[in-house]
């Protein structure tokens, strides 16, 4: 990406500014990149359309996809901050602006929004996993 000139390697190569793994190849960065890219992002897409069909299969889907953001963001995290604090091997510019808002800002949103999904599909599971044993023992009663 180093050499693209177009607004996506200018893009790529300003959050590099934050992260220097970006433009390393190194070798978190890469497979969680391409398993977001070849899986995770479209299973997003599947979501979205099965929310709008409020299809079954929603909840369970979104779960699976938030715990992978989860996941994946709990690593990027825990190996950059591993390599600085262990290691002494910093990834990120020392100015505040690339660090807070760049590096962690931009990356806890991936903290957050799934783990409101995350939470509103345990809920709604367990609400109907619930009113399903209510009806089995009301069936049973009779």
């Amino acid at each position: 990406m180093a050499s693209k000139q177009d607004l996506f390697g200018q893009l790529w190569k300003e959050y590099a500014l934050s992260d220097s793994r970006y433009m390393t190849s190194d070798t978190l960065v890469l497979c969680m990149e391409t398993m977001t890219v070849l899986l995770w992002g479209p299973l997003c897409f599947v979501v979205a359309y099965l929310t709008t069909r409020r299809h079954s299969l929603r909840h369970p889907i979104q779960l699976l996809v938030c715990m992978s953001h989860l996941y994946g963001d709990t690593l990027y995290y825990a190996t950059s901050l591993f390599d600085d604090y262990v290691k002494g091997v910093p990834y990120c510019r020392p100015e505040g602006y690339y660090f807070w808002l760049y590096y962690f800002f931009m990356n806890f949103i991936w903290i957050v929004v799934p783990g409101y999904y995350l939470y509103d599909s345990i809920s709604t599971i367990s609400a109907a996993i619930r009113a399903q044993q209510v009806s089995a023992e009301r069936r049973k009663s009779q």
